[in-house]
């Protein structure tokens, strides 16, 4: 487990100040968590378990080296990183989760074939995605609904590059800064062709100050995804009526599950804690 109740928090919980709940949810995309009028709540902590179980993607054949190396084409590529985010009407924290592909070969002919005096022979490869629990730690303050929004993401396109100069944040050999011959992402998309969340490094402010060029019109200084289908965040339920079926959307393994921790505060939020 990687997080706790902090200690205030458990001392207001005994104290009777406030209250221990969970909302747990799953299935499709968007949730909402209800915060009741004069209160606020203080989400510590989730436990999220990831969307994708319950099948296996059989890849098929292809040709192994034995001393060699394969490249598989993994069609499980959509679980393995999926975002989840919460919005309280005045902030936003999104959470990329990468989730493990575990691959299994198994044997499907043998060719006794001699090419390069490696042995080679064809195989079958088996691709299923790790659901184990992630644990994640948490302090997100709330007087408003709190909107919960999870999906997978399939690709992070480069859009730009750029040398990175040598300024007071970015000096040589410490950093990319000067750095000969490197060139690295300076904006990457997430989201629809037209109009996706637009990745800015260093950050918004110095991709003008480094004379990269006119900020996008989406810049963000965060990455995170944001909805559609084909580059962006799609959530399971869509994807299993796309590209798999109705069979396995409905499967209690496939969807994912999330069961989010907070404390209930039965007040206004005082002005201390934002």
């Amino acid at each position: 487990m990687s997080w706790q109740i902090p200690t205030q928090i458990e001392q207001d919980i005994i104290a009777g100040k406030a209250t221990y709940r969970t909302f747990q949810t799953g299935n499709g995309g968007q949730s909402i968590l209800p915060v009741p009028a004069n209160s606020y709540v203080v989400i510590f902590g989730y436990d999220f378990s990831p969307a994708g179980g319950g099948f296996v993607n059989i890849i098929g054949s292809g040709t192994v080296s034995v001393n060699g190396f394969v490249q598989v084409t993994n069609r499980t590529g959509w679980y393995e990183t999926q975002q989840i985010s919460f919005y309280t009407g005045t902030d936003f924290y999104p959470f990329i989760h990468h989730v493990n592909s575990k691959v299994s070969v198994f044997p499907e002919t043998v060719n006794a074939s001699v090419i390069d005096a490696q042995v080679t022979e064809r195989v079958g490869f088996v691709a299923e995605i790790d659901t184990s629990t992630i644990a994640r730690q948490v302090y997100i303050t709330s007087s408003n609904d709190v909107t919960i929004t999870h999906g997978m993401i399939l690709n992070g396109t480069t859009a730009t590059t750029n040398a990175i100069p040598v300024t007071n944040r970015t000096p040589r050999g410490l950093t990319y800064g000067g750095a000969a011959g490197l060139a690295p992402a300076t904006q990457t998309n997430y989201g629809p062709g037209g109009t996706p969340q637009q990745f800015m490094q260093p950050s918004p402010k110095d991709y003008q100050d480094f004379a990269f060029g006119l900020l996008p019109a989406n810049a963000d200084g965060q990455a995170f995804a944001t909805p559609d289908t084909t580059n962006g965040l799609i959530d399971a339920t869509t994807l299993a009526n796309t590209v798999l079926n109705g069979a396995i959307r409905n499967s209690a393994a496939y969807n994912y599950y999330l069961n989010v921790h907070y404390a209930l505060y039965s007040k206004t939020i005082p002005e201390t804690r934002g």
